[in-house]
């Protein structure tokens, strides 16, 4: 059973940092694309920041030059260095892993359970 932690979350003040980390458990054969998704009350679910295997990123446009994602495939880890953080950036925020659990199987969306980062003075 492939599961996703993160971790990392808190309550941080205008133009701090936080560093979010997530890693993927469990039996499978190998990872593609590794991302960061973010919800804020009442809104709906976006895409923050996203890594391919080979590396190519891409970010939505409020996180670019503020946001950094990586990826250690050993690890089975992504993670995503956030700082200048704004009120605005206040979410929930959840790693999405796909994930192929056999080598000739099908690969699928793995969510992790969410952390939340709170900016606020």
């Amino acid at each position: 059973q492939v599961q996703l932690v993160e971790s990392g979350g808190g309550l941080v003040q205008p133009g701090g940092s936080l560093r979010l980390s997530c890693v993927a458990s469990g039996s499978m054969f190998s990872i593609d694309d590794m991302g960061w998704y973010r919800q804020a009350p009442g809104k709906e679910r976006e895409l923050v920041a996203s890594q391919t295997i080979i590396g190519t990123t891409d970010y939505t446009n409020s996180a670019k030059g503020r946001f950094t994602i990586s990826r250690d495939n050993d690890k089975k880890s992504v993670y995503l260095q956030m700082n200048s953080l704004k009120p605005e950036d206040t979410a929930v925020y959840y790693c999405k892993m796909k994930i192929k659990i056999r080598i000739y199987g099908d690969t699928y969306d793995y969510w992790g359970q969410g952390t939340q980062v709170t900016v606020s003075s």
